[in-house]
């Protein structure tokens, strides 16, 4: 586990990539991010490896704010901010 701490953000919305390989993941969290409002977090359950990777990438591009990751049970819970 990081040391990101998932249990100090409340989540407005979750979208789960499960079973998804890429660029599933990142195509189910730019829809997602849709969901939620400015200020808000969504959060993208993945078990493909490379969303950790793809995630972040994006999240910077789209000029949105990267909160971290953290180990599920069999998957990955990453955690973005909208800020546009």
């Amino acid at each position: 586990m990081t040391e990101f701490d998932p249990s100090t953000i409340e989540i407005a919305f979750s979208v789960d990539a499960r079973g998804s390989s890429c660029p599933g993941p990142l195509l189910e969290a730019k829809k997602g991010i849709g969901k939620v409002k400015v200020g808000e977090v969504l959060e993208i359950k993945s078990n493909d490896p490379g969303t950790k990777n793809d995630i972040p990438a994006w999240a910077k591009r789209a000029k949105h704010e990267y909160l971290g990751w953290a180990e599920a049970a069999g998957y990955d819970r990453i955690f973005v901010r909208r800020m546009k």
